[in-house]
């Protein structure tokens, strides 16, 4: 792994031991091709991302191919890891605060839009029908 200059958004040395187990290790006497990117540097780069808004092309040129990043993005959303990752954060910080595991309530926002029971083009073209054209106040003052 080369060395760069850490960005904001880089994972420190005990975040990176949190989520290191998650990604796959080469065993011992395992053949192929060796892995040209390091897990961690794929990881800052998806987080830098993530924090700066940048987009894929604009990835800084010291992490890896923004192509392998946005590859390995795509795959670990698909196949389940970020997701994986995440609820076993949340679990650790919620035993490390004193909490249990899993939350035991859920509060859901009833809060929505009032709409219209039958929405449509079709709908919208009877509406107007319906619905006389106004005129503006200034074009009654101009017109005679």
């Amino acid at each position: 792994m080369h060395t760069r200059k850490p960005y904001p958004s880089d994972l420190s040395d005990a975040e990176w031991q949190l989520v290191n187990g998650f990604f796959p290790t080469r065993k011992p006497g395992q053949v192929g091709r060796p892995r040209e990117h390091d897990f961690r540097e794929i990881v800052n780069a998806i987080l830098y991302l993530v924090r700066t808004g940048c987009q894929w092309r604009h990835l800084p040129h010291d992490f890896p191919p923004y192509t392998t990043v946005s590859d390995y993005y795509h795959l670990w959303r698909k196949n389940g890891l970020l997701e994986q990752i995440e609820a076993s954060l949340r679990r650790a910080l919620r035993l490390a605060v004193g909490k249990e595991p899993l939350p035991s309530v859920g509060i859901v926002d009833s809060q929505s839009t009032k709409t219209t029971e039958k929405g449509g083009r079709r709908n919208l073209r009877k509406l107007s029908a319906m619905t006389p054209e106004r005129r503006s106040k200034d074009a009654s003052a101009i017109s005679s």
